[in-house]
C-alpha cells in the first residue's frame, strides 16, 4: 500500500540515491521541497539543471569549472611546477582553506579500489601522466587520504611518475592538533615520527 502520491515517492527515491542520504533524510528533503513556494522550488530545480549543463572538468587539472580553465590553473601567480594530487574536487577546497599551498592541483575523481571495481583506467591517471610528460613539473605531492585505497593509489602513481624525472612526495601525517598521544594508534605515531621536523 502506497502512503504518498507517486510523484512524492519518486522525489524521495531520487534523494535517497544521493551519497550519504538514507531513506528518512530523503523523505525529509522531499517534504521540504514540497513546502517551498513554487518559485523557490523552480529555482532549486533550475540550479540543479544549470550546474549539470555548465560545470565540467578543467582540461588541465580535472577540477570542476564553468570556464575554459579553472581559476587555479588560470592564475599565473601560482607555481605550475608543483602539482598536488587529490582524489576529489572537495579535497582542493580543503587544501585551499589552509591558505599556504601556492602550487596547482590534479584531481583524480576517485582512488584505486579493487573491491569497488575501480582501477587506474577509471580515474584521471592518464591525464596526469600526459601533463607531467609535457615538462615543467618539478614535484608531485600525493595528497590522497591515508586509508588503504588512498595509499595504494599514491604508491601506484609514484611508480608511474618517478621514471618521468619528477620528485614525488607524500603529505606528512601525524598527531592532530589538540589530541593526546595516548589515543593515537600505532600507524599514526609511526607516521608522526617519520614526518618529524627540526624546531
Amino acid at each position: 500500500m502506497r502512503y504518498f502520491p507517486a510523484a512524492l515517492e519518486r522525489l524521495t527515491e531520487q534523494f535517497a540515491r544521493l551519497p550519504g542520504i538514507g531513506s528518512k533524510t530523503a523523505q525529509r528533503l522531499a517534504f521540504h521541497i514540497l513546502s517551498l513556494p513554487e518559485a523557490e522550488a523552480e529555482a532549486f530545480a533550475e540550479a540543479v539543471l544549470e550546474a549539470r549543463r555548465t560545470v565540467r572538468a578543467c582540461p588541465v587539472c580535472q577540477n570542476l569549472t564553468d570556464r575554459e580553465l579553472c581559476p587555479i590553473c588560470a592564475d599565473e601567480e601560482r607555481d605550475h611546477g608543483l602539482i598536488c594530487v587529490v582524489a576529489e574536487p572537495r579535497d582542493v577546497v580543503a587544501m585551499e582553506r589552509a591558505r599556504e599551498y601556492r602550487g596547482v592541483y590534479h584531481v583524480l575523481h576517485g582512488v584505486i579500489s579493487p573491491l569497488n571495481h575501480v582501477g587506474p583506467d577509471d580515474i584521471r591517471v592518464r591525464e596526469l601522466l600526459v601533463r607531467v610528460g609535457q615538462g615543467g613539473v618539478r614535484e608531485i605531492i600525493m595528497a590522497t587520504n591515508p586509508d588503504t585505497e588512498g595509499e595504494a593509489t599514491a604508491m601506484y602513481l609514484s611508480r608511474l611518475l618517478r621514471p618521468l624525472g619528477v620528485r614525488v612526495t607524500r603529505l606528512a601525517y601525524g598527531i592532530p592538533m589538540g589530541s593526546q598521544l595516548e589515543y593515537a594508534d600505532e600507524v599514526t605515531l609511526l607516521r608522526a615520527l617519520e614526518g618529524r621536523q627540526e624546531i
